[in-house]
């Protein structure tokens, strides 16, 4: 489910879990760049990045690339992925960015976000430069979480590069979509 790169992303309006403020799109409109992160707190393979996902959050934090993280399961179904269990883990994993809950999952929906964790990378022009894996680390294969994939695409999008196209897809847990709510 890798959606064509340079297509524009799509807009966002949503609440902070842990502020409860309205985060936009168009917040980061002066950036170079704009990371936007489907993830969850239940998911093992995101639990399995959380600490790179920290470190990459706290690493950017100053340059001119915005990153969200954005929750969109089902929280009757997933309770861990509920706000207030969010709050706590971006509190608990120390996440230096915002973290907002799509609730109606329309834009989870809007970015073609398959699964979590899923990354999409947008450049000064808000079109999709990078949309794949963190690394290729995953839950028992002993490779070490280092983002090297995400960070080279931050990087190239900061440095006016072309990100390279050759883009591998992220890996994780099915986005858990409200019954009657799953993507045509």
């Amino acid at each position: 489910m890798m959606v064509p790169l340079g297509q524009q992303a799509p807009d966002f309006a949503l609440p902070d879990v842990t502020t409860g403020g309205l985060v936009q799109r168009s917040d980061f409109n002066a950036m170079k760049g704009l990371l936007v992160m489907f993830i969850c707190r239940h998911c093992p393979y995101v639990r399995h990045v959380r600490k790179g996902l920290a470190d990459l959050g706290r690493d950017y934090r100053g340059r001119d690339v915005g990153i969200v993280a954005i929750s969109a399961n089902d929280p009757e179904v997933y309770p861990e992925d509920a706000p207030d269990s969010l709050a706590e883990e971006a509190l608990e994993a120390g996440y230096a960015f915002p973290y907002l809950f799509d609730e109606t999952q329309e834009v989870a929906k809007a970015y073609s976000a398959a699964c979590t964790p899923d990354f999409f990378l947008v450049n000064a022009d808000r079109k999709l430069a990078y949309r794949g894996q963190f690394d290729s680390s995953r839950p028992g294969n002993g490779v070490p979480v280092t983002g090297q994939d995400l960070r080279a695409a931050i990087d190239a999008v900061l440095d006016d590069r072309p990100v390279p196209k050759d883009q591998r897809p992220s890996v994780g847990c099915t986005i858990k979509w409200r019954p009657g709510n799953e993507p045509g």
